[in-house]
């Protein structure tokens, strides 16, 4: 052997190393899995209203990941974005085990941040703790594992994606994509702290765009900004990514129309508006056809692209912030609403707010969304910040409901065991409680003292502890049969060079955000020895790892409005994030890495109970098949506005969930084929689900594709088609069937 090889090889990794650095700072990844969990059935998480229970899909949700990791140390962070109310601890959990078992220690607790968007309209059942699962009859498996899965394959894709890349950063604002929905407990803040914004709703967006080194495409773009997931009211039934997912899905097609010629929309005019009725009468109705293949296997467009580019829009300080941006109105005279308690004569179910597409929710949604998307194409086609320096990260697990906080003065106070107050019975303008409960009650009647009392009767020290919140619901000395609101909480703190994430398991308020923030990033720049400056970026990621409703600032929580009302651990719990967050920063700052784990959350999966049945068998009824067609599309042609559909005979959609698939399609005629023009990711492309009704064979439900001809639509022969599975009976197997509608014309 050569004596000489050692060196060498030793040189050339070397000189390796040195090249790959110098074409990029970092290794970068980007993922996203489809998360769309049961269309049917499920309880909606985030309103807990029983009544709204999934009917079908708007657009699919989905889990959109990125990674960067440093080139030389590989020292890394991932990021998860999910279109989701929040994230779940038992989520997390079961994620990092599953990521364990494929890198070992590579993703683990402290380096991997989970955060929901917020929307309000995806399927719930998927938290461990009781209070989240009441409205949705407990733990459903199926919910969970949607979610699961799509994390961790969303982080597998980008995983497998890494390569040398640019990162650069910009921020800007955002104009009228939210306002204050309790703007008199903001004025309780000191009017010192008011003076230094000019809102009381942060309008910042702050925005990263990754860009792969080699071929100088983008690649993806993350962003951060508040607001809530409230554009869909609580009684839509379709699933929903609300206006952040919106946003997302009108950025990614935008990047992807600006940067593929080949794509099968740009397919030739068809001009002669009698050949295309004569086309369209070709195609007529197809009955029910049994398939071998899933739907997800039959339907494969645009799908698992591993070039794919991501845009994802995340959750920051949204406590009180609403996109319901024309304001709070009564239902019955249509004046603004109280301004203290945000009710109607006492009434607080008079009182909603309205969105910018009032009466029309989707389109309240869809322009919410435009207005964060439009910021986000001005912060990323105009961004020339590159991000450089270190990664890092911070993580601790904390007993918030017995933590001693220090005041100014040297006063220590603690945090209390979780506790529900009346004002959060009262709901929000954005979706009303409770009748009988105002927002700012700080008492409670006998009647519901008495109800209070029959479940769980508060101890001396939680009255006090909690004041001047009256408890109504004493979640955190609650643990029959299991616990109802979570004790142990991570706070995590990631670092990519000049932006600082801080990671928090719940909606802060927008001063509670602005005073976190602040706090931490003058700990940095006291602690960082020049590192960190006034340019370092602090953002708060909401809703992340796991879940624990609200925090309030102090004074906010003097006035027992709902965020307030929800803030679990009492008046000092934005004081005591403070505290703990101080401390890890501190320790990132000084480059500490001995910081405490502190104590375990608990995983309760074995003790999930779940009340919701799984669907036992579905049967057409005598003469049909599942797929024919019960009410074909009326006769065209349409032109853009219109909403044209046809109904099918269905089953059950939770049979196969369709992961990565389409319930509903849209096909369009191009030379003598079809070929899909629009599914279930599209926002102009309604799946709805009817049933279950009964039949002398059995159950079967009724499917509604629903297609808005948008702006930008070609003209052309176009027909819908529906897929879907069902069983026979509960432990059958599943089939596969599809069906579609007669052709039509779109002039």
């Amino acid at each position: 052997m050569y004596e000489g090889q050692p060196q060498s090889l030793v040189f050339l990794i070397v000189y390796a190393s040195i090249v790959v650095v110098a074409n990029g700072d970092y290794l970068i990844g980007l993922g996203s899995y489809d998360m769309t969990g049961p269309a049917a059935g499920v309880n909606m998480m985030g309103y807990a209203n029983m009544e709204q229970v999934t009917g079908g899909i708007h657009f699919r949700l989905r889990a959109r990941a990125f990674i960067v990791a440093e080139i030389t140390q590989g020292t890394r962070i991932a990021f998860v974005n999910l279109d989701a109310g929040m994230a779940s601890q038992l989520v997390t959990i079961k994620v990092l085990e599953r990521l364990k078992s494929r890198y070992g220690d590579l993703y683990k607790e402290d380096n991997v941040a989970i955060s929901g968007t917020h929307t309000h309209a995806g399927p719930g059942g998927y938290l461990q703790y009781i209070t989240y699962s009441i409205t949705s009859l407990g733990f459903v498996p199926q919910s969970f594992d949607a979610l699961v899965n799509a994390i961790e394959l969303s982080i597998v894709q980008a995983h497998e994606n890494l390569k040398p890349g640019s990162i650069f950063i910009n921020s800007g604002d955002v104009e009228n994509a939210g306002i204050n929905r309790s703007p008199s407990a903001y004025l309780f803040n000191p009017p010192d702290e008011r003076a230094k914004y000019r809102h009381d709703v942060d309008t910042l967006m702050t925005l990263l765009k990754f860009v792969d080194k080699k071929s100088g495409k983008s690649v993806g773009a993350f962003s951060w900004f508040a607001t809530h997931g409230t554009s869909m009211s609580r009684d839509n039934k379709l699933i929903s990514g609300d206006n952040k997912g919106a946003a997302a899905r009108f950025f990614e097609d935008w990047f992807n129309a600006s940067n593929d010629t080949s794509s099968s929309y740009n397919h030739r005019r068809l001009k002669d508006s009698r050949a295309l009725l004569k086309q369209a009468s070709r195609i007529k109705a197809t009955g029910g056809q049994s398939c071998t293949k899933t739907a997800s296997q039959l339907y494969k467009v645009r799908k698992n692209d591993e070039s794919r580019f991501v845009g994802a829009f995340c959750q920051s300080n949204v406590g009180d912030v609403s996109p319901n941006v024309l304001g709070a109105f009564c239902l019955d005279t249509g004046k603004p609403c109280d301004f203290n308690r945000s009710s109607c004569h006492g009434d607080d179910q008079l009182c909603v707010g309205r969105g910018p597409g009032y009466p029309d929710e989707i389109l309240s949604t869809k322009i919410i969304g435009e207005r964060q998307f439009q910021k986000a194409v001005d912060l990323f086609t105009s961004t020339e910040e590159e991000i450089n320096g270190k990664i890092d990260y911070r993580l601790v697990y904390l007993n918030f409901t017995d933590i001693e906080v220090v005041l100014d003065g040297n006063q220590v106070v603690k945090t209390c065991p979780a506790a529900l107050g009346p004002g959060f019975a009262a709901g929000t303008t954005d979706g009303p409680g409770v009748f009988g409960f105002q927002q700012g009650d700080t008492e409670i009647n006998e009647f519901w003292k008495k109800v209070r009392d029959a479940i769980q009767e508060p101890s001396q020290y939680q009255v006090d502890c909690q004041k001047p919140k009256a408890v109504l619901l004493d979640t955190g000395e609650m643990f029959w049969p299991y616990s109802w609101a979570p004790e142990i909480l991570p706070i995590q703190i990631l670092r990519l060079g000049q932006l600082v994430i801080l990671s928090v398991p719940g909606e802060f308020t927008t001063m509670a955000g602005r005073r976190l923030r602040e706090a931490v990033k003058e700990t940095l720049i006291s602690n960082g020895n020049g590192e960190f400056n006034d340019d370092t970026n602090v953002i708060i990621a909401g809703l992340s790892n796991t879940y624990s409703q609200y925090v309030a600032t102090f004074e906010e929580y003097e006035q027992q409005r709902y965020e307030a009302a929800s803030t679990l651990y009492g008046p000092h719990t934005l004081s005591a994030y403070i505290q703990e967050f101080k401390k890890l920063a501190e320790s990132l700052a000084r480059g500490d890495k001995n910081v405490g784990r502190g104590p375990s959350p608990p995983d309760l999966s074995s003790v999930q109970i779940s009340l919701l049945a799984d669907p036992s068998g579905d049967s057409p009824p005598p003469g049909v098949k599942f797929g024919d067609i019960k009410q074909d599309v009326k006769n065209g042609p349409f032109k853009v506005g219109d909403r044209i559909n046809a109904t099918f005979w269905s089953a059950n959609p939770r049979y196969d969930l369709l992961t990565e698939g389409t319930f509903s399609l849209v096909e369009m005629l191009q030379e003598d084929r079809l070929i899909p023009a629009f599914d279930d990711d599209d926002f102009c492309l309604y799946f709805k689900w009817d049933g279950p009704f009964f039949s002398s064979a059995g159950l079967y439900g009724l499917a509604t594709i629903e297609w808005e001809v948008r702006h930008g639509t070609k003209p052309g022969v176009y027909r819908l088609r529906h897929y879907g599975s069902f069983r026979t009976a509960k432990d059958s197997p599943v089939n596969y069937f599809t069906g579609a509608s007669s052709g039509f014309v779109v002039s």
